[in-house]
């Protein structure tokens, strides 16, 4: 049996986003359609204070150069639900930022496919509050 369509972007997407390979902004992009959204968390947020989310590959690659970028994430997958054109996975991600503070965030993280495997939608449900809290030093 082949893997989730869905599932398996959201799985290529972790994989670039946690090992940076040669070029993996470009490797990232290409994993999204055109006219894809990403909305990361959803609604507003410091990320996104108008809480419309980011469309299309030039603004989604502008979230990368804010938001990705200048950090290393790690990603703890606890579950996946694959239903349609979508997964829903439940994880924990980690990020680490130059200074060494590391932030955890709990949350669940859905993807959505076209027809050809791409990502036309990522949206990721957590809470930035929480997040601000769970804020640690690396020792």
């Amino acid at each position: 049996m082949s893997e989730h369509p869905a599932r398996a972007a959201s799985r290529r997407s972790v994989h670039i986003v946690e090992t940076r390979p040669q070029n993996a902004k470009q490797q990232w992009l290409e994993l999204f359609a055109d006219d894809a959204i990403v909305e990361d968390p959803v609604g507003r947020s410091p990320l996104d204070p108008q809480g419309k989310g980011h469309r299309g590959k030039q603004e989604i690659g502008a979230f990368w150069d804010r938001t990705i970028d200048p950090v290393r994430v790690k990603f703890e997958l606890s579950d996946s639900y694959a239903c349609g054109d979508e997964v829903a996975n439940v994880a924990r991600i980690t990020t680490t930022l130059p200074d060494g503070s590391r932030f955890r965030t709990e949350g669940v993280f859905v993807y959505r496919v076209d027809a050809a495997g791409k990502m036309n939608s990522l949206r990721a449900f957590w809470e930035f509050e929480r997040m601000l809290a769970s804020d640690e030093k690396s020792g």
